[in-house]
């Protein structure tokens, strides 16, 4: 479950900690895939978190969102029902693949190119920000904050979507299987192992809830609270930008 996206990675010491070049092509691969593969994975339940998102990033009609690392789409198809025709939404990602397929299921929707870490867009231009299982791709998290932060208005929310691993069994202890041993094998299954070897790896070193929203306010949001649901294992957070000095 993972947001973003020429060559094989090659291996290193830790499978989470991936050159962004070797991200990016890993998700061009895995393009035609990636849906179904989310699907199996969490059950389709993928698709009621990112409802949740949507509803924590509090948009209506006639707003304007980011959904950065946007992948296939999905939330930034969640968010433009929220802000209706009178809106707009702007799904951006690093691999061109994967906005290919988003293009496909959602036509009408803009989708560009985009590197989260320098977003191309001016200051405030936003009402919200969003992110779905892509931050933990963020070459530098807390640069890929600051830029989602920068470009929301002030009282403008961000809102990060994220798997986080449980720590009291039986569901930790349930997790680990799943991550570690099925995870890998649907990858075999579905031709590319790497992939989601990858996948546990960036979990495991993503920070927890409490690391992740001191990275938030870092990046300059306040206001910072966190859902956990689905027992512990999907973590939703969101912090507002402060009003100017």
């Amino acid at each position: 479950m993972t947001d973003g996206g020429s060559g094989r990675p090659a291996a290193t010491a830790d499978r989470g900690t991936l050159p962004e070049p070797q991200v990016r092509a890993m998700f061009d691969r895995i393009a035609r895939v990636y849906d179904l593969m989310n699907s199996v994975m969490t059950a389709g339940l993928h698709h009621a978190w990112r409802r949740r998102a949507a509803d924590v990033a509090a948009v209506g009609p006639g707003d304007r969102v980011l959904d950065v690392a946007t992948g296939t789409g999905d939330l930034a198809i969640e968010l433009a029902r929220r802000v209706g025709p009178t809106g707009e939404v702007i799904g951006s990602d690093f691999s061109q693949d994967m906005l290919a397929q988003a293009r496909r299921k959602a036509p009408g929707l803009t989708f560009e190119w985009g590197n989260a870490l320098d977003l191309a867009y001016p200051d405030a231009s936003f009402d919200a920000t969003t992110v779905g299982f892509g931050a933990r791709n963020f070459s530098d998290l807390e640069q890929g904050l600051r830029e989602m932060t920068r470009v929301v208005r002030p009282g403008g929310r961000v809102v990060i979507l994220e798997i986080t691993t449980p720590h009291r069994p039986p569901l930790s202890t349930f997790f680990r299987l799943w991550f570690d041993r099925v995870v890998p094998l649907i990858g075999k299954v579905a031709g590319d192992s790497d992939a989601y070897d990858y996948l546990p790896s960036s979990v495991k070193r993503f920070p927890g809830p409490e690391g992740l929203a001191a990275t938030m306010e870092r990046a300059g949001l306040r206001d910072i609270r966190w859902i956990l649901t689905a027992g512990g294992i999907i973590a939703l957070h969101v912090g507002t930008r402060p009003p100017e000095a």
